[in-house]
């Protein structure tokens, strides 16, 4: 499974591993002495402290804004996040998060879907796929409105914002990313509610909140210096337009 901002997750993966070999390899050479023993503790509770600070902050933010597709607010409009594809066809946990789109527009909950994922390369193309796969399921295309820039969550949740004009939202994904997605959405501008896909707990699901928690260091990062997104762009009547028509 694939979920936004994985390529530049993989790198911030990659950069902690180095920078806990490391430690670690510090740590042993420290731990040779009592004194030295002592001090390695302190320095991993420390470390344990400090790594768990970002998930502790988006937990807060998301408090109360966070839960089914039952208790979902009516709002205009819904934001669904991209979650890979599978031989150009949405990815098991992408087609959930959009299913859960579509339930909203069928029961009235929300009006207009936002569908914002990566269209990096030619052969790759989440946003199309995103939309057919609505389409198919009753959702009106003139009622889907696609941003081809949603390369990580924090793109996706500024571009809501700045291009699209989006000012309050559900926003739908897995449980261990729905948080993170409204904490940033939130810093972004967005009042937010934030709909938590249920899937089994198997190995992906393991994998993505492992996955999760290392991502949350960036995600706060991105809150604290609120960077502009890889790719910005002019403003989009889209989301307005697609308000505008009827049911």
């Amino acid at each position: 499974m694939r979920v936004p901002g994985a390529g530049r997750t993989a790198e911030a993966v990659r950069a902690v591993g180095g920078w806990l070999g490391g430690l670690w390899s510090r740590l042993r050479r420290a731990m040779r002495t009592r004194r030295g023993q002592r001090r390695a503790v302190q320095t991993l509770m420390l470390g344990c402290v400090l790594a768990l600070l970002p998930s502790t902050w988006m937990y807060a933010v998301a408090a109360g804004q966070v839960g089914d597709v039952a208790r979902a607010p009516r709002t205009p409009v819904a934001v669904v996040f991209g979650a890979g594809l599978w031989k150009g066809e949405p990815s098991p946990y992408l087609a959930h998060r959009l299913d859960a789109a579509a339930e909203l527009y069928r029961s009235g909950r929300i009006e207009v879907v936002l569908v914002t994922g990566d269209n990096s390369r030619v052969e790759y193309d989440e946003p199309d796929a995103m939309r057919r796969y609505l389409t198919e399921r009753g959702v009106p295309d003139r009622r889907i409105v696609s941003d081809y820039a949603g390369f990580d969550t924090w793109d996706s949740c500024v571009r809501a914002k700045q291009i699209f004009g989006v000012d309050r939202a559900v926003l739908i994904s897995q449980g261990f990313h729905i948080r993170r997605a409204v904490a940033l959405c939130e810093r972004a501008g967005i009042s937010s509610y934030g709909v938590g896909v249920a899937e089994p707990h198997d190995a992906t699901w393991y994998w993505g909140g492992i996955r999760e928690l290392l991502a949350s260091g960036k995600g706060a990062r991105d809150a604290v210096l609120a960077p502009d997104p890889q790719f910005l762009g002019d403003r989009e009547d889209g989301v307005r337009r697609a308000l505008a028509t009827q049911r």
